[in-house]
């Protein structure tokens, strides 16, 4: 019998003029595919190139939806060529670039995968700790791996936005993917979500609001909180999407706050 499936999604554009990020998702009863990507570039290509990737990821699995590494991979690439023919075809948008996170899952066999490239991250919970975690392609993240760098400086240090990997970037595109497909039980949370989010609400603060909330929607409402009350001024967009495997709920409930 397949788990049942319950989602949430916030974007806000935060303190900064308009919201370059995006989120999208598709649920049906056989899979879902869920995707958050984080835009940046002059003239207003950041918001271009988030759009721009998460429609390509949504269209290319809604005709091919298939939840296997290289698949996955394909999205990503496939979005990655989006954003490129995007940079040529308007001079204003040739600097564009864009993050990317996203979570498939095949309902026949209760599995889930995902991948990222850049510092949007995927987080999964089972049993109110934290299960997996992405770790971002930027030059704090190489630095904390290294020992050069505490992890406090993921969230403080001034050069904490310098990525490593983007979408629209000529180059060879960085991409991690899960090492294996996830097999679901129910109770496990995934979050799916921008740097303006994390960057804002540590990991352990993350699980605590989440033991105590009762539903998709109240967890990112209380996520939200947090950040508003911890942002610097001219704090970035925040964004994520959430999904609940809920073996005692059998249907897919989408809920969507306020997207402004």
């Amino acid at each position: 019998m397949s788990l049942g499936l319950r989602s949430a999604s916030l974007t806000k554009q935060g303190d900064r003029s308009c919201n370059e990020d995006a989120l999208g998702e598709r649920i049906t009863a056989v899979d879902a595919c869920l995707v958050v990507s984080d835009g940046a570039g002059g003239h207003g290509g950041g918001d271009v190139a988030s759009r721009v990737a998460v429609a390509k990821v949504l269209d290319t699995f809604e005709r091919e939806p298939q939840v296997d590494a290289e698949h996955i991979l394909t999205l990503l690439d496939r979005a990655n060529q989006a954003v490129l023919e995007g940079q040529t075809r308007d001079v204003r948008l040739a600097d564009m670039r864009a993050t990317l996170v996203v979570l498939l899952i095949d309902r026949r066999q209760d599995i889930a995968l995902w991948a990222h490239s850049g510092d949007s991250r995927a987080y999964c919970f089972r049993g109110g700790r934290i299960l997996h975690q992405t770790l971002d392609h930027s030059v704090l993240q190489n630095m904390v791996a290294a020992g050069y760098a505490e992890p406090t400086a993921l969230r403080t240090h001034p050069q904490r936005g310098k990525l490593l990997s983007a979408l629209g970037s000529v180059e060879s595109l960085r991409v991690s993917v899960a090492s294996q497909p996830l097999a679901l039980r129910d109770g496990d949370v995934f979050l799916l979500c921008s740097d303006g989010l994390w960057e804002y609400v540590e990991e352990a603060r993350m699980a605590q609001l989440l033991v105590n909330a009762h539903s998709p929607q109240a967890w990112l409402q209380a996520l939200e909180t947090e950040i508003l009350a911890h942002a610097r001024p001219n704090h970035d967009n925040y964004s994520a999407i959430t999904l609940w495997v809920d073996e005692a709920d059998q249907s897919t409930l989408i809920f969507s706050p306020d997207r402004g």
